[in-house]
């Protein structure tokens, strides 16, 4: 039977879901006007420059923003579904539905013995606060379906390989949330999927794997990490310059290769770490694979050359499902990433001009959201490795035998 506390959590999610999704609606469609740059006009500009060139049957050859895996066309294709609206308003409207699918999902699957509603909340709060970024682009979708194939996975591991599989064709980060997996039917079904998937992208449409060779003269995203040295650098001459870069916004110039390889090398030791812990952990509790997926890509993304606010949900998403199980190890680490959601929508679109300008304003709010999630990623691995692996006890030194010298001392 329910607790009365659980029945006022049902009544108020979808309350709350309404209001806060409502408004997010507004904004993208703009019957009110968020602060700072317009963050639909990927949809309106980008998107629908894709969608016109894939609905010819061929992937973006010669656009160096395209950089995404494949499988990216069905979400860029998917307003066709709905003809009857424009291509922007058919995008928003998908994004809100699968938003609505995650809270059902979540919801149902909070309600079951032994889970909690907190995931539902957790997806409910989290994705509002990034602001109307989260609705201008594909990465609810994305986050969709690598939250299903957490849920699928302790049941069903072939479930989880195959929607882990799509996720990646999606948007590549979905890989890591195999790094817990334990039966060998989950990378079997992986396999199978991401081979059929990319097989029939690559027999039914040129350039499928075009987006492999766009990246290799980006910078440092101003937003990254590894951009705060620039900030810095910039109040004591760094002869750079900040420019529209590959689809974001840049630091180029100067050093910033040996800063990018340096957010490379973070990234390679963060795998080297993830290896290390999956060779090592011996403790596999129900809500190991998520707090593993979770502390996976949070250590990705904050490494990475490259923090675009929409990264974020994918956050926010595995959040939800570690917090699904009321044994993770996460709560601490999801509270950091919810606040640095928060910090987030400050930093853009609010501020960004602030953030672009590296003045006072817009370095401490990079410094506050960047400080927030190493926090995270550090408290993280820690809990999981803790978790998981177990404490190596030092060998037991044999006792050895009392010699008694029955000899008489001479006297």
């Amino acid at each position: 039977m329910k607790t009365t506390g659980t029945r006022r959590s049902l009544a108020w999610l979808p309350v709350v879901w309404c209001l806060t999704r409502l408004l997010l609606l507004l904004f993208v469609l703009k019957v009110y006007v968020f602060p700072g740059p317009d963050v639909t006009s990927d949809v309106h500009v980008i998107y629908r420059g894709w969608y016109e060139v894939l609905s010819t049957g061929t992937f973006p050859l010669r656009d160096v923003t395209w950089q995404y895996p494949p499988a990216a066309a069905l979400a860029i294709l998917s307003p066709g579904l709905l003809p009857f609206l424009d291509y922007g308003t058919a995008f928003f409207v998908l994004v809100c539905v699968t938003d609505l699918a995650v809270l059902v999902l979540m919801t149902c699957a909070g309600r079951r013995p032994g889970r909690s509603l907190r995931g539902a909340w957790v997806w409910v709060i989290g994705v509002p606060l990034l602001g109307p970024t989260v609705y201008a682009r594909y990465d609810v979708m994305v986050a969709a379906v690598a939250m299903a194939a957490l849920l699928a996975g302790a049941r069903h591991p072939k479930a989880l390989g195959a929607l882990a599989a799509f996720g990646a064709l999606l948007k590549v980060w979905p890989a890591m949330l195999l790094l817990a997996a334990r039966r060998r039917s989950a990378w079997v079904s992986a396999l199978v999927t991401g081979i059929v998937v990319t097989g029939a992208f690559a027999l039914a449409m040129p350039g499928a794997f075009a987006f492999l060779t766009f990246q290799r003269d980006r910078g440092t995203e101003v937003e990254s990490l590894g951009a705060l040295v620039f900030h810095v650098a910039r109040h004591f001459g760094w002869q750079g310059e900040v420019k529209l870069n590959y689809g974001s916004i840049e630091f180029l110039g100067p050093y910033v290769s040996e800063v990018s390889t340096g957010a490379l090398f973070l990234t390679g030791a963060a795998f080297g770490w993830l290896v290390l812990w999956r060779l090592l952990a011996k403790r596999f509790e129900e809500h190991t694979l998520a707090d593993a997926a979770f502390v996976a890509v949070l250590m990705f993304t904050t490494t990475s050359r490259v923090i675009s606010p929409q990264y974020m949900v994918w956050l926010v998403g595995l959040a939800a499902v570690c917090l699904y199980y009321p044994g993770s190890r996460m709560r601490l680490p999801v509270v950091l990433v919810l606040v640095a959601c928060f910090v987030t929508v400050l930093e853009f679109p609010f501020y960004f001009a602030n953030v672009v300008a590296s003045d006072g304003l817009g370095l401490t709010l990079l410094f506050l959201r960047n400080g927030l999630l190493v926090a995270a990623a550090l408290i993280a691995a820690r809990a999981l490795w803790r978790a998981a692996v177990p404490r190596t006890l030092p060998a037991a030194v044999p006792a050895q035998p009392v010699r008694t010298d029955e000899t008489p001392v001479s006297s």
